[in-house]
């Protein structure tokens, strides 16, 4: 019977063997292969809980917005404020950007937090080129639907998604396919 490839199972039945594992034989090699294995499925959930949580705080930070009181009483928005929100969203950490900046002492490098902050905003300017994914908030019932959201990842599929680029433009399927041809 095989042994599983989890890296507990194969240490448990290489475990029950009184003998010292040789570096160069079979059980080594099927540890080395199972342990290889979790750090590969333990990066990929990681990437996956990332994206999941960012995902979360650009919905958290729209439903911020609209739920303020100076928006309390819309019942939708146009492209263009829908814009608006979203840079707001991607300059939210330029403040601590500069912050750090200007802390930072002359011919030092500059900080690791200060540098994920400034990819994370790269990352955001060049989706936002292409397509920026977020709430449809010129349809009522998705507006609706994000003023009543509860926070959960399984709570976003109430509400329709769009795709709005960097000229206020709403991109639909088929044009978001042939901005990712290209």
């Amino acid at each position: 019977m095989p042994v599983g490839k989890s890296l507990i199972k194969v240490q448990k039945s290489i475990g029950k063997n009184k003998h010292k594992v040789h570096p160069k034989g079979r059980k080594f090699a099927q540890l080395a292969r199972a342990s290889l294995r979790d750090s590969k499925v333990a990066a990929k959930k990681k990437a996956y809980q990332d994206q999941k949580s960012n995902a979360l705080l650009r919905y958290k930070f729209i439903q911020d917005i609209i739920n303020s009181n100076s928006f309390k009483e819309k019942t939708t928005f146009s492209p263009q404020e829908l814009f608006i929100f979203i840079e707001q969203f991607i300059a939210r950490d330029d403040e601590e950007i500069k912050d750090l900046e200007s802390k930072k002492k002359p011919n030092r490098p500059t900080s690791n937090k200060q540098l994920l902050l400034e990819n994370k905003r790269k990352l955001e300017k060049n989706e936002f080129q292409t397509g920026f994914l977020c709430c449809d908030l010129t349809d009522v019932d998705s507006v609706k639907a994000l003023r009543n959201w509860n926070g959960t990842f399984g709570g976003l599929n109430n509400f329709k998604k769009i795709r709005i680029n960097s000229k206020a433009e709403i991109l639909n399927n088929s044009a978001l396919n042939d901005v990712e041809m290209k």
